[in-house]
């Protein structure tokens, strides 16, 4: 007679996404997140949280942003990371996550720079 043990191991936990990393994959070839560096592609993206969208001084946005009367806030850079054009017509950011848990934790890394 064999007798097999069993032990029930619990995987770990899923460790949060990283969102400092995931912005340095996915967002750092065209913006900075520093103040004093100069614009990319796209604006800084320090401080944007309480930010009129569109306004960086001396930045070039696309027309669509001359209508944006809002404030960037959490819901706002969720819809745009997750379609830029739908949120904005005319809008040049070809960037797309359809991975909440991503845009969320980009989001909340954008939060944190001020």
């Amino acid at each position: 007679m064999v007798v097999v043990a069993s032990a029930e191991m619990s995987l770990p936990a899923a460790k949060p996404a990283d969102g400092a990393a995931l912005f340095r994959q996915q967002c750092a070839t065209c913006h900075t997140t520093n103040a004093s560096d100069p614009a990319r592609q796209g604006p800084t993206l320090f401080n944007i949280v309480g930010r009129e969208a569109g306004t960086i001084e001396g930045f070039r946005y696309s027309a669509g942003f001359a209508t944006a009367k809002f404030k960037w806030d959490e819901q706002k850079l969720d819809e745009w990371l997750t379609n830029p054009q739908a949120m904005i017509p005319g809008a040049v950011m070809a960037y797309r996550q359809p991975k909440s848990e991503i845009r969320m934790a980009i989001v909340s890394y954008l939060k944190e720079l001020h």
